[in-house]
């Protein structure tokens, strides 16, 4: 490859990690608070590709003034294709595929911070599925909750509202789920977004990939819900 190819290279790639920073794209791929360095690194390959190709255009007059041109091959140009299929394409984030076949990554909270008195209360998915387990239901009881997830359907039926929490990027998302009984609407499309009130209910049932907790809650209202800007739950590890 030669040292053309690689500034280009360089660029789109800095192109499009710009591109991803300065619009929302960036949170199909990784977590918010990584913005800042996405930016920077952005920066950084842009300058790092325009030096690069001053560097070979002034090498490239040197030879050409000594008779030492030697033609590269074109072929290496073939790597810039997947750089503008990054920056053209927007994948989707991970949705009810990715949540059926992967267990719950629900972790004991470190701690339970009183809730306000709102009345529905808003919670994310993990915090409530925190609360419903962990602590048994003790500060949802007589509380009336509203959480917005996406639709799974397990391969019983059993209908989940989950989200997908990450640590760091979309590489090592893992879902959460809670799951629905009450009155939940007749069909259900998977991935679909809903935002459903209603109560805390003891039933708890296991993964049947890894076993782990999924509790449930007992619905009152569900609603259809637009995709969130930003698809992932980091609430978990914070």
């Amino acid at each position: 490859m030669n040292r053309q190819s690689q500034a280009a290279v360089l660029f789109l790639l800095g192109a499009a990690l710009l591109h991803a920073g300065t619009t929302d794209l960036y949170l199909r791929y990784v977590k918010a608070g990584l913005r800042p360095l996405l930016l920077a690194s952005g920066a950084i390959l842009i300058v790092t590709a325009l030096a690069t190709a001053w560097y070979e255009r002034r090498r490239g007059r040197r030879q050409r003034e000594e008779g030492h041109v030697h033609p590269e091959p074109r072929v290496s140009w073939l790597l810039i294709l997947p750089l503008l299929a990054l920056i053209l394409v927007a994948p989707p984030a991970l949705g009810s595929y990715s949540a059926t076949r992967t267990g719950t990554a629900l972790q004991e909270p470190l701690a339970y911070p009183p809730l306000p008195a709102t009345d529905p209360l808003p919670l994310s998915v993990v915090d409530y599925a925190g609360r419903a387990v962990y602590d048994h239901g003790r500060t949802l009881t007589g509380r009336e909750v509203r959480l917005t997830g996406f639709v799974a359907l397990d391969h019983d039926g059993t209908p989940y509202l989950v989200r997908m929490a990450l640590n760091c990027c979309a590489a090592d998302a893992q879902p959460v789920k809670v799951g629905l009984t009450g009155d939940i609407p007749p069909v259900l499309q998977p991935d679909a977004w809903l935002t459903v009130t209603g109560t805390y209910t003891p039933r708890t049932i296991h993964d049947p990939v890894n076993g782990g907790p999924i509790p449930f809650l007992r619905v009152t209202i569900a609603k259809p819900a637009p995709t969130p800007r930003d698809p992932y739950d980091e609430s978990w590890n914070n």
